[in-house]
């Protein structure tokens, strides 16, 4: 019997850091508090919702939230999106980052995204002891990336699973954290719905700094759209449409390439 199409909810937990991007000085403690009070209201809709998802969390959060990371509950995944969100060291911060996660929690750690979606090498990754990694978007971002020659469907490569963020079919049009934060809803469901359909799979990526209030930072209305609430609501019509709609299983990440290992 073939499987339902997977749904994965994904989060990269990490230091808000985003003001910094656009000329705006904020300091660490701002930025975790920011990403605090995100993943509160983020975490609040999928336990209400009953759904899995998998926590890609940076080393840093994981440090300053040490309470947080061992209560978490064991339906999630917790993954690793390396130990700085704003810089990045191969040759120590893919092990650091895995073994202070699982030190934390005490729980295996098997997944690895790189932060802004950036290119790492697979040796890398595997010698530092993942099973996976999800850090391709198969799609052309400007001033970011060109992928629109990538598999938009996951792959064996280099002794990694690599699962891609999700795209639609036709025209690969990004079905990332900006998409969901701008498209229209009823659009967005169609894009999900039609990709679901096409490659039996869907991989949604959010940050926790989304769902908290950014009014306050000089950023572009197309990232800080619906960060007074707009957006926790959104998120709700969105799983329920999910679930209603019956489209799919909602499942971590692990365990969709356990599924992919045993060829269902």
């Amino acid at each position: 019997m073939k499987s339902a199409p997977a749904i994965i909810l994904t989060i990269d937990v990490e230091e808000c850091d985003i003001p910094l991007e656009y000329g705006y000085n904020i300091d660490l403690e701002e930025q975790l508090d920011q990403s605090r009070k995100g993943l509160e209201q983020f975490m609040k809709v999928i336990s209400e919702a009953q759904v899995p998802c998998t926590i890609f969390c940076t080393g840093v959060y994981a440090q300053h939230n040490i309470a947080w990371i061992k209560d978490l509950d064991t339906k999630h995944e917790l993954a690793s999106h390396g130990f700085y969100h704003s810089h990045f060291d191969p040759k120590t911060d893919l092990l650091s980052s895995r073994l202070l996660l699982e030190e934390l929690s005490g729980r295996k750690v098997v997944g690895f995204r790189m932060a802004r979606m950036q290119h790492v090498e697979e040796a890398d990754i595997l010698q530092a002891g993942y099973t996976y990694h999800s850090s391709l978007n198969p799609t052309w971002i400007p001033g970011r990336y060109n992928h629109l020659k990538a598999s938009k469907l996951p792959f064996f490569e280099k002794g990694l699973w690599n699962i891609p963020a999700s795209v639609t079919p036709n025209f690969r049009i990004p079905l990332f954290w900006l998409a969901f934060k701008n498209f229209p809803l009823v659009i967005f469901k169609q894009f999900c719905k039609d990709t679901l359909k096409k490659h039996g799979f869907l991989n949604l990526y959010f940050h926790p700094w989304e769902f908290a209030d950014l009014s306050k930072y000089p950023l572009p209305a197309h990232v800080s759209r619906g960060s007074k609430g707009e957006l926790v609501s959104k998120l709700k019509s969105l799983i329920r449409y999910f679930q209603e709609e019956g489209m799919g299983e909602f499942m971590t990440m692990e365990n969709f390439v356990k599924q992919l290992e045993n060829g269902k």
